[in-house]
């Protein structure tokens, strides 16, 4: 078993801290130029283009640590014995520094107005917005992300997430096609999540608690408002994943 001292520990944390600063950066960066297009599917596009990063980072992350590059994927390892409680805290922790590195260099590059109109296309429920009497807070209400968080968390989990942690189907399907899945249906579920609420001034579902984290330790403001959604929704959908693995008796998985 490895230790926390160990070296190749430490080696795929910073395959885990420079992971995730470019998820952040790269697809910070695509929401921002998506808003920005003025298309009429933005959404559309922001799926398929959030589903090319994140299998291109995950395959290029996986030799060294594993691709989790997430938070709710290494809660999720843990609940589910696959990797130690020492070595889930430091790539969490490192998780949320690369997030935090990511949004500073978007921030570098980006102007004061765009930063301002866009908040570092951080994560939010709901924006401030001029209205007919005045600013008017628009947005989707607490209970409807927090559960969007839950839901989408764990259909990623069931739908995509197993196939990696699960070695026979990841030898079956090949590496790379389970990296595709999971970039799939990732792409999928920010569409959905987006198109099913229609609702301005929500970003959709964070599924990356690290990414949400970034903009708003760099960006601060609304960000931090109800914040802990996406923290508590991807932690709730990783128990309620570990549980029903556990109602499954692994004498009855299916084997070929």
């Amino acid at each position: 078993m490895q230790t926390v001292a160990s070296a190749q520990v430490w080696r795929a944390s910073v395959a885990e801290l420079v992971g995730t600063a470019a998820l952040v950066f790269t697809l910070d960066t695509i929401i921002i130029s998506t808003i920005q297009m003025e298309t009429r599917t933005p959404n559309l596009i922001l799926s398929v283009l959030a589903a090319i990063i994140i299998t291109i980072l995950i395959l290029a992350t996986f030799p060294i640590s594993g691709g989790h590059i997430n938070p709710l994927v290494t809660f999720a390892a843990l609940l589910t014995r696959l990797i130690s409680l020492s070595k889930a805290i430091i790539y969490i922790l490192v998780q949320c520094a690369g997030g935090v590195f990511g949004a500073l260099a978007l921030k570098a590059v980006v102007d004061g107005e765009i930063e301002k109109t866009f908040s570092l296309g951080g994560c939010t429920l709901t924006v401030v917005a001029p209205g007919p009497n005045g600013l008017t807070v628009t947005g989707l209400e607490t209970g409807q992300a927090l559960w969007l968080e839950i839901i989408c968390g764990f259909v990623f989990l069931f739908a995509s997430g197993w196939m990696a942690f699960d070695q026979r189907q990841a030898k079956a399907l090949g590496r790379v096609n389970v990296f595709i899945i999971i970039g799939v249906v990732l792409g999928l579920l920010v569409f959905i999540s987006t198109t099913v609420t229609a609702t301005k001034g929500y970003a959709g579902a964070g599924l990356n608690p690290a990414r949400c984290l970034g903009p708003a330790i760099v960006r601060g403001g609304h960000l931090w408002d109800g914040h802990w959604v996406f923290w508590v929704g991807p932690a709730i959908a990783c128990v309620a994943f570990a549980l029903y693995t556990k109602l499954i008796p692994h004498q009855l998985s299916y084997t070929i």
